[in-house]
């Protein structure tokens, strides 16, 4: 590639553009539209133009509210353009925390669909900050300009805004599934960066076709300069999506590469199995987003290629990715290890990222000099320093300060996670840090505990979670099986075999009480990490 003049990560789009101009850039299965990367080059341009004619100015922070598609990657492109910071927030958040997000960000502008307009007349306190509005389809009781009206005002000759590697590009709201959602600021250095270490590790191909279920890797594959088709599915709701949405598209255009949480991945191998259906073409599959358990990543040895490669690379919205480990190693010879309680293997340091664990705080952490490195295989809090580490929460330094460690001219980011390094530097998961388990006489993590539940059959996932104070340990059980929970009988037998499971084990003899949950909550984005906190509640009210 080209050496690019400007760190604006949209300069990506214009390089391709240059480069492959016909080549189709995407295709949205729910419409059948598609664009050409000369067309989504032009498109975004023309936008860009008209939204700095609208009175946008460079810096300005504009709340997208776009379903994921065409229109949201245009937009999300032009706003790079323009100089623009979109602010991107999870709808599945729930109102209450969407408002909350919008608040703390205090947008300059808003790109939205009318829901989210007629929202915004609801609650004018909310969405004060904002001077310009653009709705994306009919414009009903509200001002402002809409996006056919930019399209026609714009010219494809507008000059990209020149960025420094420094110069904010976005901010993009966590998933809120471990304490509040909070804005992390990108640059467009960080941008690069990421696109850079997604080519280098995943060896990506510019002729390649990819199936992005999320809309980061949509931004991701378009500036990868890879043929992106959008599936027809709600984004927000991955573990729903019904498999054919991902199937047709992978066999009708011989998609090489993909994106999703083990949740989605979940769904689909499994009707790929029901209905003995193979998926040749893929060579690639990333999934991110929760742990990924062995059992899932067995699934596809009778559906992909046997050279196909399955990553699951470890992060998370502030530094992405930490590490990486693909199918193979993780089923011969990690998973009989996870099996065992010792947690989730996540693999090696990306080239580029340096890892350290060291001992548990609740405490900000404000220099390095101030930390204790634990020593090999010893459990404890992790922190990561990379180049494309994230700095800042918008507005909120004092989270900032719980989660960054300064070190001279660098900083080290607090992953909020617990885990090990082994004898050869590779990572393993423990468990978030505030959903261990403190009790008189030890500390119990989530990872290691629920393995040694999950070995039972008829167990579909567990949740390790304190009550009382948090200081007595309890075991949440989703079963696989409902039969199993039916009666006060079966449901007793179920407990003493689960506490003979336990039992068996030093990690988890000290859980004594065991309940059933028939659908675990789980985070907005993924679908798949699990919503201790909310189990955790609940537990103290099944008292």
């Amino acid at each position: 590639m080209t050496q690019i003049e400007t760190f604006n990560i949209s300069a990506r789009l214009e390089h391709w553009a240059d480069q492959k101009p016909e080549s189709v850039a995407l295709i949205e299965m729910r419409s059948g539209r598609q664009r050409t990367f000369k067309e989504l080059e032009q498109e975004s341009s023309r936008l860009a133009s008209g939204l700095i004619q609208f009175g946008m100015k460079s810096g300005e922070r504009v709340l997208l509210m776009v379903p994921y598609g065409i229109d949201f990657v245009t937009l999300t492109f032009s706003l790079f353009k323009a100089g623009l910071v979109p602010v991107l927030i999870d709808p599945g958040l729930g109102k209450k925390n969407v408002l909350k997000c919008i608040k703390q960000v205090q947008p300059h502008g808003i790109i939205a669909i009318p829901l989210a307009h007629a929202i915004k007349k609801i609650f004018p306190g909310t969405f004060k900050s904002i001077k310009h509005n653009v709705t994306v389809g009919a414009r009903w009781f509200w001002g402002g300009s809409t996006l056919n009206k930019l399209r026609h005002s714009g010219g494809t000759d507008f000059k990209m805004a020149a960025m420094g590697k420094d110069h904010p590009a976005a901010i993009l709201f966590t998933s809120g599934s471990t304490g509040p959602a909070k804005g992390v600021l990108f640059s467009h250095g960080i941008f690069n960066h990421q696109v850079n270490i997604l080519q280098e590790q995943f060896n990506i191909q510019t002729d390649e076709t990819d199936l992005p279920t999320f809309p980061l890797f949509g931004l991701f594959s378009s500036g990868l300069g890879m043929t992106s088709i959008i599936p027809d599915m709600d984004s927000t709701k991955p573990a729903r999506v019904d498999p054919k949405n991902i199937i047709d598209p992978i066999q009708d255009f011989k998609i090489s590469s993909s994106f999703g949480s083990p949740a989605l991945w979940d769904t689909v191998s499994q009707y790929c199995l029901d209905q003995k259906i193979q998926l040749p073409t893929l060579k690639r599959i990333i999934m991110a987003g929760a742990p990924v358990s062995g059992d899932l990543l067995a699934r596809f040895e009778t559906i992909v290629d046997k050279d196909c490669k399955i990553y699951t690379p470890y992060g998370a919205t502030e530094v992405l990715p930490v590490s990486l480990i693909d199918r193979r190693e993780i089923l011969d010879e990690t998973w009989p290890l996870s099996n065992q309680g010792k947690g989730t293997c996540v693999g090696h340091p990306i080239p580029g990222v340096e890892i350290k664990i060291i001992e548990i705080s609740d405490q900000p952490i404000l220099k390095l000099q101030d930390i204790k490195e634990s020593d090999t295989n010893i459990v404890g809090e992790i922190v990561v320093r990379a180049e494309w580490a994230t700095r800042t929460y918008f507005n909120r330094q004092d989270l900032t300060q719980l989660a960054k460690i300064e070190d001279g001219n660098s900083f080290w980011h607090r992953m909020g996670d617990l885990g090990r390094l082994d004898e050869k530097n590779r990572l393993w998961f423990y468990g978030r840090k505030n959903h261990r388990v403190i009790t008189e006489l030890e500390t119990l993590y989530t990872i290691p505990c629920e393995a040694i539940f999950n070995q039972h059959p008829d167990v579909k996932r567990s949740a390790l979670v304190g009550t009382g104070s948090k200081t007595e340990p309890v075991i949440i059980i989703e079963p696989s099986n409902l039969e199993r929970i039916k009666s006060q009988a079966t449901r007793q037998k179920f407990t003493a075999e689960l506490l003979e499971c336990g039992a068996k084990s030093s990690l988890t003899q000290s859980i004594k009480k065991v309940l059933f949950h028939t659908e675990f909550p789980v985070d907005v984005r993924h679908n798949a990490k699990i919503f201790r906190e909310k189990l955790s509640l609940w537990a103290e009210s099944q008292k």
